[in-house]
């Protein structure tokens, strides 16, 4: 799977109705309700606001209007031919005053979508783990020697507790290790780009 990893913006004109597309990285549902009434009220006289979106398995279109399948699906399509996931992207029309028909709307949506992701950087999203550990003072050498290369949130109290991400291979990697000199706490599984 990929995702993006910015948001970016693209607009097209067809027959005089302007097409607005913004693209974004999500993580939560929740996250596009809000962006959503962002866009709703930046673009208050719009005609439509359709969308798709993709998070993990999940995935949900919406013709807002629109003649069913016309705009929401063929989005949703551009994001998943494109392999993409924990993506929204939604796209602002205001209507010119020419009817497209159902396949003047279907390319009009697709191309919306397809031409914002062509400006995006796309990553290749890896399995991974959030993993905390912790360990006594005697052990941070051998510790620190073993995550050399990540980046780590580090607590000192009673005894050190670190909280990093890694990819699952490399974890595999050392796994071992780690349970030498600590205690493995916690091991979230997490989308990693």
């Amino acid at each position: 799977m990929k995702t993006i990893t910015e948001i970016k913006t693209n607009e097209i004109i067809i027959h005089k109705s302007k097409f607005i597309t913004i693209i974004t990285p999500i993580n939560s549902k929740e996250e596009i309700t809000k962006i959503l009434n962002k866009v709703k009220k930046e673009y208050k006289d719009a005609t439509h606001y359709c969308f798709a979106y993709i998070i993990d398995s999940e995935e949900k279109c919406d013709d807002n209007g629109e003649p069913s399948g016309t705009a929401g699906l063929p989005i949703l399509k551009v994001l998943k031919i494109n392999n993409l996931t924990n993506v929204l992207c939604l796209v602002v029309r205001y209507f010119g005053g020419i009817k497209l028909g159902a396949g003047g709307l279907i390319r009009a949506y697709s191309t919306s979508a397809s031409e914002a992701l062509n400006k995006c950087t796309i990553k290749d999203i890896k399995s991974g783990f959030n993993i905390t550990i912790t360990f006594p003072y005697q052990n941070l050498k051998q510790i620190d020697h073993i995550l050399k290369d990540k980046k780590v949130n580090k607590t000192f109290k009673e005894n050190i507790t670190y909280n990093f991400n890694i990819l699952e291979e490399d974890f595999r990697n050392i796994e071992k290790s780690l349970e030498n000199y600590c205690q493995i706490i916690n091991k979230k599984p997490v989308k990693l780009t």
